[in-house]
């Protein structure tokens, strides 16, 4: 977890939802009240963003007191407890919501991620995320593939070039594209891995001839021109697929040989995952 990161997140997102109060907590329950909740499981999948819940239980009241049973990565099942905060009242439903949109979320793409991974077990290829995710969560959706068992692409536009379809036709070809990424590095003093996307065997042979690059991109390839692809690469760059690639076939996708398969929908269209912070209440 990069804290500047996550810590300016919670901060922002608590602006976003708190404002200038939480008053319906402020008007209902008499200031100093103590309380317990404990955050119950209602969907069963892989567990993401514990770490986070905890660090926006200490940001809203470094007084809360956190429990925890479950961790990142964990297989949960409905009625499983995650964990169980305690201290003031009014601060544990300041940050119930957060922590809720955050773990279903992350929770989601965790689960949608380890299903994947596990399609793919006895291959060599690994499923790795994309840029299409949700504005401002990036981070969190990329975090929770990784604790679901995928890799990270590229987490922005800055710190890896990946030459597309559009960059080759606007650049005016492949050998182009690719003298101007390299011209373009040299001017500006940068070391970034160098991918490209091909969509048939005719441009994946342009790639070959010109070199300069670290990843070919084989993109809407069906299976047997993709197996062909990685025959004539054999194992000179790194391997990628994508492309109309779904849980139902992902795996004979990779049974063609590829390193990569992204999959753009561990992100773009999960289902979160349902969970709940409810109240304990403790008799004297």
């Amino acid at each position: 977890m990069d804290k500047s990161i996550i810590d300016q997140f919670i901060i922002n997102s608590l602006s976003e939802d708190v404002g200038d109060g939480d008053h319906t907590s402020l008007a209902t329950i008499p200031a100093g009240t103590k309380g317990k909740a404990k955050l119950l499981v209602k969907d069963s999948g892989t567990l993401a963003g514990v770490e986070l819940a905890v660090e926006i239980f200490r940001i809203v009241d470094e007084q809360l007191k956190v429990t925890l049973f479950l961790n990142d990565g964990a297989d949960i099942k409905p009625g499983d407890i995650v964990l169980e905060v305690e201290g003031d009242a009014q601060s544990i439903l300041k940050a119930e919501r957060l922590v809720l949109n955050c773990m279903q979320r992350m929770s989601g793409v965790a689960t949608t991620t380890h299903r994947i991974v596990r399609l793919l077990q006895g291959t060599k290829t690994k499923v790795l995320d994309t840029r299409k995710t949700t504005p401002g969560l990036r981070y969190l959706e990329k975090w929770a593939v990784r604790i679901g068992g995928g890799v990270n692409h590229r987490f922005g536009l800055y710190d890896m070039i990946l030459i597309k379809d559009n960059h080759v036709d606007y650049s005016g070809g492949i050998r182009q594209a690719i003298e101007n990424t390299h011209q373009y590095l040299a001017a500006k003093n940068k070391n970034l891995q160098i991918e490209i996307e091909v969509r048939n065997l005719d441009e994946l042979q342009q790639v070959l001839q010109t070199g300069g690059i670290n990843r070919i991109l084989l993109d809407n390839f069906k299976f047997d021109e993709l197996r062909k692809a990685v025959k004539i690469i054999d194992n000179k760059f790194i391997t990628e697929a994508s492309g109309g690639i779904t849980i139902d076939n992902i795996r004979e996708y990779a049974d063609c040989g590829v390193d990569f398969i992204s999959v753009g929908a561990l992100t773009h269209s999960v289902k979160s995952l349902d969970l709940s912070l409810k109240a304990v209440i403790v008799k004297d």
